[in-house]
């Protein structure tokens, strides 16, 4: 098959969407490291206030197939900005701060926007990009989606101590609807295939008969479980190496930003060299080897080290599954095979969370919370092994 060019524009497309994912990833995680306050301000429960959270990744997984389809049909710049427009909206609705049950709105309705945004990646890479620029194109939008979270769970608690929570969400709702403007003004869709492409979109029968594609959604699964099952119970994980709840941010944000410069690497080696399988195996790889020891460690800077080393590693793994779906996907069925890896994917968080507080020992020992981590990445491991290379690949339609 001829491979495809990079088109003229591309790279102001790119960044006016990541600026747009990065912005989803930061009003998700606003309220984050702010559970306490909202229990005390609005005197709900963990429960209740945790749903200004927990609604994101629940949500995702029941619109995450109808996204992608949508972006298939309709084309990634319409879609994802019409989730841009729907996020400044909702963000706005945030700014009456009054009512707990008007920020949880404004959250549902940023929540539901979100995967109209985030599973655009791989269609607008796709579409704009030449397969050797296809890794480094991704790894370029999943760093809005990791500087997003790492300026949430950092900026957003001094914004609010030195401000107020009603001044903190104006902040983030201007944010929002620049952001919005942005893309309105720069992104659009690339020209229509030439005669002869790929033009057919795949059924959901025909992606889940495609082996590989289904080895990269279990991958999916794993992973993006793992790292949310880390980040979900890292402070009570590191807690009994005498690591406090600052210190465990501290790691937390040491593994983001480790995998925002990993993002920027890896993918961009994986291009150099024309493969993905031999980097999605020697990133799980790294996180097995690194699990254990950063759960274990008493020694702060270790941890940190060890934190920004695994992200450094582990994180550019997202890049580079999302390339190899849209590659054996191909160009007219890259968003719904998108939406079906999310779907795995954000699956697999809530499944490996629920399973690491289930399997913790007496007393909240989460020692065998970290070996289940450890099988999951023992797992993903043998996947990579019996996945076939997808760079230069095109599945017959």
């Amino acid at each position: 098959m001829g491979t495809r060019k990079t088109l003229p524009g591309a790279w102001p497309v790119l960044l006016a969407f990541t600026l747009v994912s990065a912005v989803t990833q930061l009003l998700w995680l606003n309220f984050a490291p702010l559970i306490t306050l909202v229990m005390k301000r609005y005197a709900v429960g963990e429960g209740q206030a945790s749903l200004l959270v927990l609604v994101f990744p629940l949500i995702y997984i029941f619109l995450s197939l109808h996204s992608g389809a949508l972006i298939d049909r309709y084309g990634f710049r319409r879609v994802v900005g019409g989730g841009a427009l729907a996020t400044a909206v909702f963000s706005a609705l945030r700014i009456y701060d009054e009512s707990f049950w008007v920020l949880l709105a404004g959250q549902v309705g940023i929540a539901i926007a979100q995967p109209y945004v985030t599973n655009g990646i791989s269609k607008l890479v796709l579409e704009w990009f030449d397969e050797g620029q296809g890794a480094i194109a991704t790894g370029v939008g999943t760093i809005g989606l990791f500087v997003g979270m790492a300026t949430a769970l950092a900026w957003t608690p001094a914004l609010v101590a030195q401000t107020s929570l009603r001044t903190a969400m104006v902040v983030f709702a201007a944010i929002a609807a620049v952001a919005a403007l942005v893309f309105a003004l720069v992104a659009k869709d690339a020209p229509a295939p030439a005669l002869g492409e790929e033009v057919r979109r795949k059924t959901f029968g025909e992606l889940f008969r495609m082996r590989d594609l289904v080895i990269i959604f279990v991958l999916a699964f794993l992973g993006l479980g793992f790292f949310n099952g880390l980040t979900t119970w890292l402070e009570v994980i590191l807690k009994p190496n005498g690591i406090d709840a600052e210190g465990a941010g501290f790691v937390g944000g040491a593994l983001i930003v480790g995998g925002i410069f990993g993002a920027a690497v890896i993918p961009a080696i994986s291009d150099a060299v024309r493969r993905r399988k031999p980097f999605v195996t020697v990133c799980t790889c790294v996180a097995a080897g690194l699990i254990v020891p950063l759960c274990t460690t008493r020694t702060f800077s270790t941890v940190v080290a060890l934190g920004g080393v695994l992200g450094f590693f582990f994180l550019p793994a997202y890049a580079l599954l999302l390339e190899m779906c849209s590659e054996l996907a191909g160009r007219a069925s890259a968003g719904y095979a998108t939406g079906l890896l999310m779907l795995a994917g954000n699956a697999g968080g809530v499944v490996t969370i629920v399973a690491m507080d289930a399997v913790k020992g007496a007393g909240g020992n989460y020692r065998p919370s970290v070996w289940l981590m450890l099988g999951v990445l023992l797992v993903a491991i043998a996947l990579s092994l019996v996945v076939s290379e997808t760079f230069h690949r095109k599945e017959p339609t």
